[in-house]
């Protein structure tokens, strides 16, 4: 296997985003909060990510299919698998994530590890909101999340109104 990184700059209607590959598994999907010099050098996997990503964005997509490569601890890589069980335009607390992982009491800790998902949007740590219904903590800033969860809910939406 050749020790490769390929890079794709992502415009989403929310700013930028960074895909990285290592020719096997994607192994980075983020926001860019700064201005970063990147390099394209995509390959098929993040050619493959850019067009499941514009289908999500497109209201097409409420799921994705790409090889994801996550490293983390045991518990980050618990807690990211848990993001993946929420359904589309749906939203858990912080707490009930933690019970869904049989550990009701590390909520603050599950809180620290979606913070930490390498995979932004595609393992959607954006449906986890506080107990209360705020929402808090999102690595690409809350104005992202506020407007991914109207996004979901408007795609939802429209599709309970077509039946």
């Amino acid at each position: 296997m050749e020790d490769s990184t390929y890079k794709m700059l992502y415009d989403a209607p929310i700013g930028k985003m960074i895909i990285i590959s290592n020719g096997e598994s994607i192994i980075e999907i983020d926001h860019v909060n700064h201005d970063e010099p990147v390099t394209n050098n995509p390959d098929d996997l993040c050619q493959l990510a850019t067009k499941q990503l514009d289908e999500y964005f497109a209201g097409k997509r409420t799921s994705f299919d790409l090889s994801l490569k996550p490293q983390g601890t045991d518990f980050q890589l618990k807690a990211w698998t848990a993001l993946t069980t929420i359904p589309y335009g749906e939203t858990i607390s912080y707490g009930e994530q933690a019970k869904r992982m049989d550990n009701p009491k590390a909520v603050r800790a599950v809180g620290g590890a979606n913070g930490k998902n390498p995979f932004s949007i595609v393992v959607p740590c954006h449906r986890v909101i506080g107990a209360n219904g705020t929402l808090t903590g999102y690595t690409g800033g809350i104005s992202r999340k506020e407007w991914l969860l109207d996004f979901e809910r408007s795609v939802v939406g429209k599709g309970e109104s077509s039946e």
